[in-house]
C-alpha cells in the first residue's frame, strides 16, 4: 500500500513537471536579411583597398608615426582592451556554472541540549562503551569534501557559455572598429593641420601683397590721385587679413592638441611636411564588391555577434521553463572527539541527493525574461540590417565624393590661376589710373577666397580618401580578429 502511494506521488510530480515545461509563451523569431546590391554606383571591382595595411595606405611618415603611437597610447583604446579582458573572464564564469563544484569543509563546535528534551534524554541514556555515558556538553568535529552539480539537460548553461563567448568575440570586433575610426580621425586631423598651415602661408603672402598695395595708395593719395577713402579701404582690408592670420594660428594650436590627445600625450609640436600638401594626389581606390563588407567591416561583424548572442539568450530564457536537475554529494569524517575521526566506518559520513525542480505557479518573471530576450533578439536583427545598410551607403557616398571632388579641384585650380593673374593686372591698371581701387580690393579678396577654397578642396579630397578606407573597413589587421 505504501509503495503504491509513493509511485502515485512520483507520477503526479512528473506530470506536473511535464505540464509546466510545455506551457511556454509563443514568440516570433526573425532572421536577418543580408541581401545587398552587387556593386556600388554601377561600378564593379574585384580588388579591395580595405585589405591594404594602413602603413601602406598612408605614405606620409609623419602621419604613420602618429598612428603608431596612438595605437599604443590612446586611452580610449586601452579602456576597450580591458573590456575585452572582462568579456574573456565572463566566459570562464559561465563555463564554471555547468561544471561540478567541489569544495572542502571543516568545522568544530559544542552543543549542550536540555536534558528534558527528546535529544537530551536520548544522549543521557546512550553509552559510548558499556558503563561509559556520552560526554556533556557534546563536542562536534567534522572534515569532508562536498560537490554540487546542475545537470545541464536543456543546454541552458552551455548556451549561456556560448553567448558569453560570442559577446567576447563581439568586443574584439568593437575594438577593431575603434582602431579603424581612430586611424581615420588621426589622418583627418593631420590633413586638416596641413591645410591650415597652407592657409596661413597664403594669408601671410596676401598680407605682403596688401601691404605693398597700401604703400602705393598712400603715395597716390599724396599725389592727389586718390582720396583718403581709398587709403582707409586698403588699410581695413589688410587689418582684416591680419586678424584672419591669428584665427588660423589658433585653429592650428587646437588641431595639434587634438592630435596629441588622440595619441595620448600632452600638447607638443606635431612634426609635419606642410609643403607637400599641395602635391598630394589621392590614390586609386578599389572598392571591391558590397558583399565583402560583411567580412571587412568590424561593426558589421560586431552586430552579427550580438545577434547570435541574443538568439542564445532566448534559448537560455526558454530553458528556465523546464525542470532542472541538481545533484549534490558529500563524504567525510565526523565525531564528538578528534581521536574518533580516524575510526572508520563509525566516523564515516556520506550523502547523495538528487533534486528535480520546475516552476509551477507564478511564472510571470520567467515569462517576462523570455519575452524580453526575444524582443532583444529581434532588435539585434534590425541593428544588424541597419549596420549593413549604413555601411553600403557610406561607401557609395564616399566613392562618389572622391570623383566629384577631383573634378571640383581641377576647376578651382584654374580659378586660382586666373585670379592670381588678375591681381597683377589690376595693380598695373591701378598704378596707371586705368582701374578703380575697388577693383583692386575685390580682386585681392576674390583671389584670397579662391586660394582658401582650393586648399579646403584638397583637404576634402584627402578626407574622402581616408573616409572611403574607413567605410570599406580598412585599418585593422586580420590577426587582431583572433
Amino acid at each position: 500500500m505504501l509503495k503504491r502511494i509513493i509511485y502515485q506521488c512520483v507520477g503526479v510530480a512528473c506530470m506536473a513537471l511535464i505540464f509546466t515545461a510545455c506551457k511556454t509563451p509563443t514568440v516570433v523569431e526573425r532572421n536577418a536579411n543580408t541581401k545587398m546590391p552587387e556593386r556600388y554606383n554601377n561600378a564593379q571591382d574585384t580588388a579591395n583597398s580595405a585589405k591594404i595595411n594602413w602603413k601602406e595606405y598612408f605614405t606620409d611618415p609623419y602621419l604613420n608615426a602618429l598612428i603608431d603611437t596612438a595605437l599604443k597610447n590612446n586611452q580610449e583604446l586601452n579602456i576597450t582592451l580591458r573590456e575585452i579582458e572582462i568579456a574573456r573572464n565572463e566566459i570562464s564564469a559561465k563555463k564554471g556554472e555547468y561544471l561540478p563544484s567541489v569544495g572542502i569543509r571543516a568545522g568544530a563546535g559544542v552543543e549542550k541540549p536540555a536534558r528534558y528534551t527528546s535529544k537530551g534524554a536520548n544522549d543521557a541514556t546512550t553509552d559510548i562503551e558499556p558503563g561509559k555515558e556520552m560526554p556533556e556538553p557534546l563536542a562536534d568535529f567534522m572534515i569532508g569534501a562536498y560537490a554540487t552539480w546542475e545537470v545541464d539537460i536543456w543546454h541552458k548553461l552551455r548556451n549561456a557559455k556560448k553567448a558569453a563567448v560570442t559577446r567576447y568575440l563581439s568586443t574584439i570586433e568593437g575594438k577593431n572598429f575603434m582602431v579603424t575610426n581612430l586611424i581615420a580621425e588621426i589622418a583627418n586631423s593631420y590633413y586638416e593641420l596641413l591645410a591650415l598651415d597652407n592657409q596661413l602661408e597664403i594669408v601671410k603672402n596676401n598680407i605682403d601683397i596688401q601691404s605693398n598695395a597700401l604703400k602705393i595708395v598712400k603715395l597716390q593719395k599724396k599725389a592727389t590721385q586718390v582720396t583718403e577713402l581709398a587709403v582707409r579701404r586698403f588699410e581695413a582690408q589688410m587689418l582684416s587679413t591680419q586678424s584672419l592670420q591669428y584665427e588660423i594660428q589658433q585653429e592650428i594650436i587646437e588641431t595639434e592638441n587634438r592630435l596629441n590627445f588622440l595619441v595620448g600625450r600632452y600638447p607638443q609640436s606635431i612634426p609635419r611636411d606642410s609643403q607637400a600638401f599641395s602635391t598630394l594626389v589621392p590614390g586609386t581606390i578599389h572598392a571591391g564588391s558590397p558583399s565583402q563588407l560583411l567580412a571587412n567591416r568590424p561593426d558589421i561583424q560586431q552586430a552579427e555577434m550580438d545577434m547570435v548572442a541574443a538568439k542564445l539568450d532566448v534559448k537560455v530564457a526558454k530553458a528556465r521553463f523546464y525542470p532542472s536537475l541538481g545533484i549534490s554529494a558529500g563524504i567525510g569524517l565526523q565525531a564528538f572527539d578528534p581521536s574518533y575521526l580516524i575510526k572508520t566506518p563509525e566516523s564515516l559520513l556520506f550523502s547523495l541527493v538528487g533534486d528535480l525542480a520546475a516552476p509551477l505557479i507564478n511564472k510571470k518573471e520567467i515569462k517576462a525574461t523570455y519575452l524580453n530576450a526575444n524582443a532583444k533578439q529581434i532588435q539585434a536583427v534590425y541593428n544588424y540590417e541597419r549596420t549593413i545598410l549604413t555601411a553600403y551607403i557610406e561607401v557609395a557616398n564616399r566613392l562618389s565624393k572622391i570623383s566629384n571632388l577631383e573634378k571640383s579641384y581641377d576647376l578651382k585650380e584654374q580659378q586660382v590661376e586666373a585670379l592670381t593673374t588678375s591681381i597683377t593686372i589690376s595693380n598695373s591698371l591701378f598704378k596707371s589710373a586705368r582701374a578703380d581701387y575697388m577693383e583692386v580690393l575685390m580682386t585681392q579678396r576674390d583671389a584670397l577666397g579662391s586660394k582658401f577654397e582650393l586648399v579646403e578642396t584638397k583637404k576634402q579630397q584627402m578626407n574622402a580618401l581616408v573616409g572611403v578606407y574607413q567605410a570599406l573597413g580598412g585599418g585593422w589587421s586580420e590577426d587582431e580578429r583572433h
